[in-house]
């Protein structure tokens, strides 16, 4: 099979109404839209979530919990993926961003404590786990509060 032998298969790929194109059409006139009431309007219908004066379900459940508008958004890293650095390395949540192990520097970088690390490194964060930090310093590296 080559590029220009491509088809859709019979049936894929269905032509719209074409509405309001006279009687021989079968949707001329009402335009499939029924004779009278609310949706044969033009802007007729009822807004989303609308259950005809019920009680509507975003309105029935109680509302939960609270959002701090002051919470931190923190990107967590585990030490494992510090490995990638080369020894001595100054490591920043600039270089993080740089090297895509961080998407967006949100409200800062913290560095947690999974797996093992076997490189001597500084690394600048905004927070690190108490493993983290020992595991860091354990390793020949230092590590610095931003």
């Amino acid at each position: 099979m080559r590029l220009h032998e491509l088809k859709s298969p019979k049936g894929a790929r269905k032509a719209k109404k074409r509405l309001g194109r006279g009687i021989g059409s079968g949707l001329g006139k009402t335009s499939a839209r029924g004779q009278d009431g609310q949706n044969s309007r033009s802007g007729g219908g009822v807004r989303p979530g609308f259950e005809g004066g019920q009680m509507p379900l975003q309105r029935a459940l109680p509302k939960r919990g609270f959002t701090s508008i002051f919470k931190k958004n923190y990107n967590e890293i585990n030490v494992s993926r510090l490995n990638i650095f080369a020894d001595g390395a100054e490591v920043t949540p600039e270089l993080l961003k740089q090297e895509g192990l961080i998407k967006s520097l949100k409200d800062g970088v913290r560095i947690l404590g999974n797996g093992e690390l076997e490189r001597s490194l500084t690394v600048k964060a905004q927070g690190f786990s108490k493993t983290a930090a020992d595991k860091i310093q354990a390793a020949g590296g230092k590590v610095e509060v931003i």
